[in-house]
């Protein structure tokens, strides 16, 4: 099955927050007001160091996705 690379989400639980699930490795969510996120993968010592390089990228990335998505709205 193909699966978007970026996915959005929002919870009714959560009203105030918006997400952007990223289903291709290294997996993670992304609260888009907060930039925090929640990795859904196990890293070694050695992924450990190039995630926290690519970190920065991979949140651009899903930004990108989200501010794309909302602009095809308007």
């Amino acid at each position: 099955m193909n699966v978007p690379k970026f996915l959005l989400s929002s919870n009714s639980d959560l009203p105030e927050k918006l997400f952007v699930l990223h289903t291709e490795y290294p997996r993670y969510i992304l609260n888009i007001i907060n930039d925090e996120i929640f990795w859904l993968e196990e890293f070694d010592e050695n992924d450990l160091k190039e995630i926290k390089n690519q970190t920065q990228t991979l949140i651009n990335q899903a930004l990108d996705f989200y501010d794309n998505e909302i602009d095809k709205l308007k």
